[in-house]
């Protein structure tokens, strides 16, 4: 029987430096994804593996990369032995992985010059370099070997980080007709881990946006209660081309906003968005008022004390957003530009109505109260809860 390892990787999680505009940042991703650009789930690795090249959009306004996010992920990455270890952006959407934005790259006794350069623009940004061949250690012990990675001669948009760790399907780079493939791929097809797949857990309520782990072609029992429940990748179109989930939404337990509904769930927006129509039920139901300066929805402290809950059925389970989980941290107010005694809502409007393929966009402040698992080797997505899911923390 194959052993596999199993190992959790810490991530740190941020804002996007225009953090005051997150609900533009958002609603222009979902614009992106209704139109169908950039697709970057199961069906697009599928795609790739049948010897169809996944190239860059047309033009940087079609991005849907990670310099388009609204939040952002960095993971700790060894590259060579020895190793030197870099603070990479998390790209679930490309496969390239590139060092030498911040931190110099210095080759080592696995490090292996292809003799090509390459070039990669993004939405937000740029870099090129030369290729190598180099060892990508991920928690000490999962070990690419031979991957192709960039070395970066020149990079712009890139503070704070050291460069980016790929694990989607995606190709970017001009580097020829052989497709880049991303580091999880080379895991599994060398028999480090199981699937190519990634499990992520949040630890939401501290001074910062949450932080958490990442596991790699497995699940963390220790970081979700009960079990996680699996759902097919939608097929409805567009929202089939992504991480694609089927779900009803009723607030309030007899509201319903959306029934046998698409939508996609994207670790890069960071609010709840819903179809237009959904969104306007939703917010007569909570009586709030848009916020000029943020243009999030606000209520009162009395409003808040009278706010019910939000129940998302998924397969076969149904998950509760309680009232505290549907507002934006207090602590975390002046990140987004807004007072710091007013109580914002994540939940917000998409900009389109239902009925197109795309009803709802999950985002990062709906998935940091559970764990979510991205299964690519088995088309599926998975969802559990913790013991953030029903915290009184913001």
């Amino acid at each position: 029987m194959s052993r596999f390892i199993i190992n959790s990787i810490p991530f740190e999680t941020r804002l996007s430096h225009d953090a005051k505009q997150i609900l533009a940042r958002d609603q222009g991703r979902a614009k992106r994804f209704l139109a169908g650009l950039h697709p970057h789930g199961p069906a697009a690795f599928q795609a790739k593996n049948s010897n169809k090249r996944n190239s860059s959009p047309s033009s940087t306004q079609d991005s849907v990369d990670v310099t388009e996010s609204g939040v952002v992920y960095s993971v700790p990455v060894a590259v060579g032995q020895p190793s030197t270890m870099y603070s990479l952006l998390l790209d679930t959407s490309s496969s390239n992985t590139w060092v030498g934005a911040d931190k110099e790259y210095s080759p080592t006794s696995t490090s292996i010059d292809n003799n090509k350069m390459f070039e990669i623009v993004y939405g937000s940004g740029a870099v090129t370099g030369a290729e190598y061949q180099d060892q990508i250690t991920l928690g000490g012990n999962l070990v690419a070997k031979n991957h192709v990675i960039g070395v970066a001669s020149s990079a712009r948009g890139f503070s704070g980080v050291d460069g980016i760790l790929g694990i989607g399907p995606v190709d970017l780079s001009s580097l020829g007709p052989d497709a880049v493939r991303p580091v999880t791929e080379n895991l599994f097809n060398s028999g480090v881990i199981p699937a190519i797949s990634i499990g992520m857990s949040y630890i939401p309520g501290g001074d910062n946006v949450a932080n958490g782990e990442i596991t790699f072609g497995a699940t963390d029992t220790a970081k979700f209660t009960g079990s996680i429940n699996y759902v097919p990748i939608t097929t409805i179109e567009p929202s089939d081309k992504y991480w694609g989930i089927d779900a009803d939404l009723v607030y309030s337990e007899n509201m319903p906003l959306l029934r046998l509904s698409a939508g996609i769930v994207d670790i890069g927006t960071t609010l709840l968005l819903l179809a237009s129509d959904a969104f306007k039920f939703y917010r007569r139901a909570a009586g709030a008022e848009e916020d000029p300066t943020t243009g999030l929805l606000t209520v009162t402290e009395a409003q808040f004390a009278e706010m019910e809950s939000l129940f998302f059925t998924i397969g076969s389970e149904t998950y509760e957003l309680t009232p505290n989980a549907q507002i934006w941290p207090r602590r975390l107010n002046d990140v987004i530009g807004g007072g710091k005694d007013k109580i914002y809502l994540i939940v917000a409007d998409m900009g389109t109505s239902s009925g197109n393929g795309l009803d709802f966009i999950i985002g990062f402040s709906f998935l940091q109260r559970f764990y979510s698992v991205f299964d690519t080797t088995n088309r599926r997505f998975g969802l559990a809860r913790t013991k953030h899911t029903a915290a009184e923390i913001n």
